[in-house]
C-alpha cells in the first residue's frame, strides 16, 4: 500500500501591519558666527555694567577660570540666562582636554521665573 502525499496549501499573507512612516526633521545646520575673544567680552562687559577696564578684567578673568574648572570637573552648571551646561564627554589629548558640552538654554518666557534665591543643588 502506499500512503497518499500530503499536501500543504499556502496560507493566505497576513495584512499588512507595518506602521505609517513618520515624519522626521532633519536636523538644523548650525551656522557659525564670528567667533568672541576675550578682549571683546571684557569690552562687551565693560559697556554693559559701566565698571572701568581695570575693575572689570579680573573679574572675567576669574569668572572664565571658575568655570573652566567647573568644567573639567564635569560638573553641571546651571546659569540663567545663560543656559545648562552639561559635559557630555571628554577626551586626554597631548596639548590638554577636548570637553564636548551640551548647552540647554530657555527662550524668554520659558523660564520657571528667576532662581537666584533658589537653593543649589
Amino acid at each position: 500500500m502506499t500512503t497518499p502525499k500530503k499536501t500543504t496549501t499556502p496560507k493566505p499573507a497576513a495584512p499588512d501591519t507595518a506602521a505609517a512612516p513618520a515624519v522626521v526633521e532633519a536636523p538644523r545646520p548650525v551656522i557659525l558666527g564670528p567667533v568672541m575673544r576675550k578682549k571683546e567680552l571684557i569690552d562687551t562687559v565693560v559697556e554693559r555694567s559701566g565698571v572701568k577696564k581695570r575693575d572689570a578684567k579680573p573679574v572675567v578673568d576669574a569668572m572664565l577660570a571658575v568655570l573652566g574648572e567647573a568644567l573639567s570637573d564635569s560638573r553641571e552648571l546651571n546659569l540663567l540666562p545663560f543656559g545648562k551646561l552639561k559635559v557630555i564627554n571628554e577626551k586626554e589629548l597631548k596639548n590638554g582636554k577636548m570637553i564636548r558640552v551640551k548647552v540647554r538654554q530657555v527662550t524668554q518666557g520659558q523660564g520657571g521665573g528667576d532662581t537666584a534665591d533658589q537653593p543649589d543643588d
